[in-house]
């Protein structure tokens, strides 16, 4: 993702009604879709995206747009916090949102042969993928591949729940089964709860790690092509503990281990 620039014009002092209905409707996926665009809201996640990705609309609450950093974007607006109120998707408005253009990503020029990277199978909660994206950031996993079913990676929650992290990850969504196809030397990693234990199990620097859907896990046909079943082991010392681990927990688990290893 490409550097946009660094030159903040102030072109409106107010946030006109049409512009208020414009950023809600991007609550919807729907619209998000229809006008290839989303928000991000809170000053840190609008300045972390603004140097990589293309702002449509900067707002800024009146009297703080002094202490801010300078970037480009197709329109500022410096509003009021009462017109900000009425615009933001949070229960707690910012001074800062944005309305920022959605990245297109070709992953059919990477060559993923030498890199690690994830598959999400069906992941639904917009927190979770928000969460394993950060995780990735963390790890230096560059590159995330989703079901066409798992949650859009620019819902609100998703985007919040990133904390900047969607500058530096790529998500692509795609049919998993044609991308593993397309690498079956690859090793496939994947959780189970009859798998082997992950931290005695020989792993690769390299390869595709699948996490699946909240509920249901990993669905069969992509269990099918998975070439090394794994277990994250529990070390409660209570005959009863929990039946498993949230899915965000368990991918920063299995990302750290692999990391630990090389």
């Amino acid at each position: 993702m490409n550097n946009v620039g660094y030159v903040l014009t102030i072109k409106t002092m107010s946030l006109s009604k049409n512009k208020i209905s414009y950023i809600q409707s991007l609550k919807q996926k729907k619209y998000r879709k229809e006008h290839n665009t989303f928000v991000a809201e809170g000053s840190k996640l609008v300045f972390d995206l603004l140097p990589h990705m293309k702002c449509q609309i900067l707002v800024i609450a009146e009297g703080i747009n002094d202490n801010i950093p300078s970037f480009e974007a197709e329109e500022t607006i410096i509003a009021t916090h009462a017109e900000i109120k009425k615009a933001s998707h949070l229960a707690t408005p910012p001074e800062v949102l944005a309305v920022f253009y959605q990245s297109q990503q070709d992953y059919s020029t990477i060559d993923l042969t030498h890199k690690l990277s994830l598959i999400l199978d069906g992941i639904q909660d917009p927190g979770n993928l928000g969460t394993i994206i950060r995780i990735a950031d963390w790890f230096g996993i560059e590159n995330i591949f989703c079901s066409r079913d798992t949650a859009d990676v620019y819902n609100t929650k998703t985007v919040q729940s990133t904390m900047g992290a969607l500058s530096r990850v790529n998500i692509h969504y795609t049919n998993i089964i044609d991308l593993v196809a397309q690498y079956s030397n690859s090793p496939i990693y994947g959780t189970f709860l009859n798998g082997e234990n992950i931290y005695t199990e020989p792993l690769t620097p390299m390869g595709f790690i699948v996490m699946g859907n909240e509920g249901k896990g990993i669905r069969p046909e992509i269990e099918k092509l998975i070439t090394h079943r794994l277990y994250i082991p529990s070390f409660s010392t209570n005959n009863t503990t929990s039946e498993s681990l949230n899915v965000a927990v368990a991918t920063s688990v299995v990302c750290s281990e692999f990391r630990r290893r090389f």
